[in-house]
């Protein structure tokens, strides 16, 4: 592990882990990171990533897929467990059902290898806008059913546990609240959760994901409703 930093008020800094097996990718990654003022730690695989973790907090996380030991994709899905922390993996793999696997296990996005360090700020920065910042609180809150639905926590509480959510996920769960009883399509849900070209496919998953954690039957919907020809709706209520 390395801290890698640059002069100045790193407080207010985006604080990103890079967890890749491959030093030199650290490296070149880790740097890039540097000149766009992000403040970097680096872990060679997932243990180590667990060990940094318990010491510094973090705004994201760039996840290789194929690491010795965990793979990325099982490292995220235990994550998604305790942590709605923005996870951006990192692989050699570039079909769409890979990208795909990763969003299932509760990624934020997906870059395949090689990539422009200029396209990995671009989309690490997107995850970072759909994320709160530290330190801000909102008093809004929302109630699905049994549920209620906290943005600025990204969780579902109903009283008896809690469902963690991803940064897309509570970011599109967020975009449906605000707009409560009105159809929405993939298109313009993907363009408010500010996604990329790929969007709607990644609706779809985040929608289904979802529905696993709000609904008691995913396969009849009582909340978040399919409206044929029109998009996806909510049924909320806002709580004072």
């Amino acid at each position: 592990m390395s801290l890698l930093e640059c002069e100045g008020n790193l407080s207010s800094r985006p604080h990103i882990l890079v967890i890749d097996d491959d030093v030199r990718i650290c490296q070149l990654v880790s740097r890039y990171l540097i000149e766009q003022n992000f403040v970097v730690l680096t872990a060679k695989n997932a243990d180590d990533a667990r060990e940094v973790m318990k010491r510094f907090s973090f705004d994201a996380l760039i996840v290789d897929v194929m690491m010795p030991g965990q793979t990325g994709l099982d490292f995220t899905r235990e994550l998604r467990q305790n942590i709605s922390i923005p996870v951006i993996l990192l692989t050699a793999l570039g079909e769409v059902e890979d990208r795909i696997a990763g969003l299932e296990a509760g990624a934020d996005d997906y870059l395949p290898k090689p990539f422009e360090p200029r396209e990995l700020v671009l989309r690490l920065n997107a995850v970072l806008k759909r994320s709160p910042p530290r330190g801000q609180k909102k008093a809004v809150a929302y109630r699905i059913g049994n549920w209620l639905f906290r943005p600025d926590r990204s969780e579902l509480d109903d009283g008896q546990g809690i469902q963690r959510l991803t940064t897309v996920e509570a970011t599109l769960l967020r975009v449906l609240c605000e707009n409560a009883g009105e159809p929405l399509g993939r298109h313009e849900l993907a363009e408010r959760c500010g996604m990329d070209d790929t969007g709607e496919r990644t609706i779809d998953v985040q929608v289904t994901r979802l529905r696993r954690k709000i609904e008691n039957d995913t396969r009849n919907p009582r909340h978040l409703l399919t409206i044929r020809g029109k998009g996806y709706m909510l049924h909320a209520e806002q709580q004072d």
